[in-house]
C-alpha cells in the first residue's frame, strides 16, 4: 500500500457499501421482478462506480468483496420489506450481478498495467470492458437462483446482452468518475487518520452512514 492510501480503510468501505445497497435499491423501486428494459445496464454503470471507488480506497480484493456483500445485505432487507424470498427475481439476480461485477472489474485490474489504470484513458477502458464481461457472466444467474436473466419480450436473448452497448458506454464514464470520487477521498481519509479521529470515523461515523441508508431504504419501501 502507498503513501497516499490510508493504512485502514474499513470506514469508508462501510459508507460506500451502504451508499451502494441504497442506490441499487433507490434504482430499482419500480422493479418487481428483473431488470426492465435498459435499466439493467444502468445498474451496472453504478455498480461499477462503486466498485471503482472502493477499490481506489482500499487497493484490496478483501474491500471490493466487503462492498459486495454490503450492497447484498441491503438487497436482503429489501426481500424482508418487500416480504420476497432471496431467490426471487428482484432479489437474488440483482446480488448475483453484484458478485460478477465485482469479479469482472477485480479480473482486469489484475491483468492491466497499473501505468495505464492510473490514467483516464485506462480507467475508461477497464471500465467497458469489465461491463463487456460482466454482462456476458450475468446469463448465468439461472444457476445461482434458479430464475433465469430476463429476455427481450418475444425472444430467449438476455436483456444484459441486449443492452450490452449501453453498459459499456455507461460504464466508460462512471469507472473513471469512480476512481476520481475513491482517490479523493481517500485523500480526506488519510488526513483523518494523521488527526487522530479515525476511530471516531470508523466506530461512529460510519456505522451511522449504515444505519441512516437503512432508514432511508425503509422509509422509501413504507411510503
Amino acid at each position: 500500500m502507498d503513501k497516499s492510501t490510508p493504512r485502514s480503510y474499513l470506514g469508508m468501505v462501510v459508507v460506500l457499501g451502504s451508499l451502494w445497497g441504497l442506490a441499487e435499491a433507490g434504482l430499482g423501486m419500480g422493479l418487481r421482478s428483473c431488470a426492465a428494459y435498459v435499466s439493467g445496464a444502468l445498474m451496472t454503470g453504478a455498480a461499477m462506480f462503486f466498485v471503482a471507488a472502493g477499490w481506489a480506497i482500499s487497493r484490496k480484493i478483501m474491500g471490493v468483496v466487503l462492498m459486495v456483500f454490503l450492497a447484498s445485505g441491503f438487497k436482503m432487507f429489501d426481500a424482508l420489506l418487500l416480504s420476497y424470498p432471496l431467490t426471487h427475481g428482484a432479489i437474488g439476480n440483482p446480488m448475483f450481478a453484484f458478485f460478477m461485477e465485482a469479479l469482472a472489474f477485480l479480473i482486469l485490474i489484475a491483468v492491466m498495467k497499473a501505468a495505464l489504470t492510473r490514467r483516464l484513458t485506462g480507467q475508461a477502458l477497464l471500465g467497458g470492458m469489465a461491463a463487456l464481461l460482466a454482462a456476458n457472466l450475468f446469463p448465468l444467474v439461472r444457476f445461482a437462483t434458479g430464475v433465469p436473466a430476463c429476455v427481450v419480450a418475444g425472444t430467449g436473448y438476455p436483456l444484459s446482452l441486449y443492452y450490452i452497448h449501453v453498459a459499456v458506454a455507461v460504464t466508460m464514464v462512471t469507472v473513471p468518475l469512480g476512481f476520481w470520487v475513491g482517490e479523493r477521498l481517500s485523500a480526506w481519509d488519510f488526513r483523518v487518520s494523521e488527526a487522530h479521529h479515525r476511530k471516531v470515523f470508523n466506530s461512529i461515523l460510519s456505522p451511522a452512514a449504515l444505519v441512516l441508508c437503512l432508514t432511508i431504504l425503509t422509509l422509501l419501501r413504507l411510503t
